[in-house]
């Protein structure tokens, strides 16, 4: 009984451990199967997300592609113009370096003729060689309109030799001088002068002006040039040369002109010798006028020598068809006369010849260029007779005789 006992209470304990096992086995089954499914919708969840995400992918790829490709281009462009820069900066430098070095030829060349303008014989020749240019600029010519280094004596016995004696007409002259003042004006303009310095060089610089001005009242050019007005032209070639000594000494110009100089830079000296150009225009107009003048006064009073002549051929050719007229007159009633009779009385076989008297006279003329020299009564004798022919083409007899025969 006991080992039955044990044998069915091991039995049934086999059965129930078997059946809690089972249990477990098959809760834990479920849960498993519970997990998968979960798992499994998870997944198809996500599946069902990234197919979407798939699809709004394409739809995106798809509205970027026209984007992609000028992302494209213009990174192909942007490219282009990264080589293009490269290359002009590379140039760019290489003008760069050429300009650098042009400067500093510019430099030394300037440096260099700044050092051969401080000497005043250098300043002279240069001084002359820019007047020179003006005066060719402006149209005269050399020997013709001016002449250069032209010797004479002045009024007060002294030789004065001027760069430059410009022609006017009437045998005028106006004498042009050229100064150049720069020792100070180019010492002013140095690098590591001092504002201190460049103001008192400034200053040297309007003195130095001043006195060449001086000098040439001084030599008083105008009195040793016959008609030449009583001044003499300062020839300063440099616009900021002038500009700048009258800025530091404003009453330069003034002072100049009460001493019968005249400062003048190159713009304002060609302006003038352009004025002096169209005056020698001018008086070449006038020369021609008076010319044409004086040819249309012998023309006229030779036109009123030949209107005499004219009138009288005219008379004598009246004179010549009246004559004409009375033979035929005389003819017809004196010998043809006999002659038609002798024809009628069947002596001749041919009748003699009618003659007409000539009915054309000589106009005469009337305008006043013709018969100014003739007197009002030779004229109203020729008008007269110039509306009687006109009267005897119309069958009117002609002034003169009886029978209408004079000319």
């Amino acid at each position: 009984m006991d080992l039955t006992a044990l044998l069915v209470g091991l039995v049934i304990g086999a059965l129930v451990g078997g059946l809690l096992a089972w249990l477990l086995a098959r809760s834990s089954l479920l849960a498993r199967s519970a997990g998968a499914e979960a798992e499994r919708d998870v997944l198809r969840e996500r599946v069902r997300d990234l197919e979407a995400a798939r699809d709004v992918d394409d739809t995106t790829a798809t509205l970027l592609a026209p984007l992609r490709d000028t992302i494209g281009r213009v990174e192909r462009q942007v490219g282009a113009l990264e080589r293009d820069r490269s290359l002009q900066f590379g140039q760019l430098g290489e003008r760069l370096t050429e300009v650098s070095r042009s400067t500093e030829s510019l430099r030394s060349e300037t440096a260099t003729l700044a050092t051969a303008l401080n000497a005043s014989t250098v300043r002279g020749a240069w001084g002359e060689v820019q007047l020179r240019r003006v005066l060719e600029l402006s149209g005269l010519i050399a020997r013709c309109d001016f002449d250069e280094q032209v010797t004479s004596v002045s009024r007060h016995g002294a030789t004065v030799r001027p760069d430059a004696v410009v022609n006017l007409p009437g045998s005028r002259h106006v004498v042009v001088d050229s100064k150049a003042p720069m020792a100070h004006f180019l010492q002013a303009h140095g690098e590591t002068v001092s504002e201190v310095e460049r103001a008192e060089l400034l200053a040297a610089h309007a003195t130095a002006l001043r006195r060449h001005v001086e000098g040439l009242a001084a030599k008083a050019y105008w009195t040793a040039f016959t008609r030449s007005p009583e001044v003499v032209i300062c020839f300063v070639p440099g616009e900021a040369i002038l500009a700048t000594a009258l800025a530091d000494d404003p009453g330069l110009y003034e002072h100049a002109l009460s001493r019968n100089v005249v400062l003048a830079s190159p713009g304002t000296l060609f302006a003038v010798l352009r004025t002096i150009g169209a005056i020698w225009q001018q008086d070449a107009i006038e020369q021609n006028a008076r010319e044409l003048l004086a040819i249309g006064q012998d023309l006229y009073a030779r036109l009123t020598t030949l209107g005499g002549h004219v009138t009288t051929m005219g008379q004598s050719l009246s004179r010549s068809v009246e004559q004409y007229n009375k033979f035929v007159g005389t003819l017809e009633s004196r010998v043809l006369v006999t002659a038609r009779r002798m024809h009628e009385l069947h002596l001749t076989s041919e009748r003699p010849p009618s003659l007409t008297p000539l009915e054309v006279a000589p106009r005469s003329p009337s305008a006043a260029e013709l018969t100014d020299d003739l007197g009002r009564s030779a004229r109203d004798d020729a008008f007269l007779d110039e509306v009687m022919g006109s009267g005897r083409h119309r069958g009117l007899p002609a002034a003169g005789t009886a029978d209408g025969t004079a000319g």
